[in-house]
């Protein structure tokens, strides 16, 4: 189901949090689950992977995550600001030590010239540290957008964990 680079990089995600004795959760909207998707697809995730929240509407980024409307408002709910909020309310609302949060355009609607297709946000955020944040414009359609940020996704959560394991 999943491309092989994005299955060995759950596989070194898993065994990096399993080592260091890390859970993790997710907070997605455009990937729609699939960075959780992506981790289960590698049996034994189950000791890392707390929970996934798919939060796909501003309503379910709020009362999921605690995501303030106001902010949902000011920032638009593709943001760095909303990204930051869902990876924080991820570890909020679950018993973890990092969590990652992604939201962006798909496509093909739902743009404006401000945030074009493909405009993604993530945020990685762990116990007791800054949440980390990263902007990216992927190319492609849909489905690539989409595969883009579960590859970025994994990658913002590896960096995340090895700097927690580190301390």
């Amino acid at each position: 189901m999943f491309p092989k680079e994005l299955l060995e990089k759950s596989k070194k995600l898993l065994d990096l949090c399993r080592d260091s004795r890390m859970t993790l959760a997710t907070a997605e909207s455009c990937t729609g689950g699939l960075v959780a998707g992506c981790l289960t697809e590698i049996a034994g995730s189950s000791d890392v992977l707390e929970r996934g929240f798919v939060t796909y509407s501003n309503e379910a980024k709020e009362a999921l995550l605690g995501v303030s409307a106001a902010l949902i408002e000011s920032d638009g709910a593709v943001s760095e600001a909303v990204a930051r909020a869902m990876a924080e309310g991820a570890l909020r609302h679950a018993p973890v030590d990092i969590a990652v949060a992604v939201t962006g355009i798909a496509g093909p609607g739902g743009a404006t010239e401000a945030k074009p297709v493909g405009l993604v946000h993530l945020a990685g955020a762990r116990t007791g540290a800054a949440t980390r944040h990263i902007r990216r414009q992927f190319p492609g359609d849909r489905s690539a957008v989409r595969m883009a940020a579960v590859a970025a996704a994994l990658d913002l959560l590896t960096e995340v964990a090895a700097t927690q394991a580190e301390s």
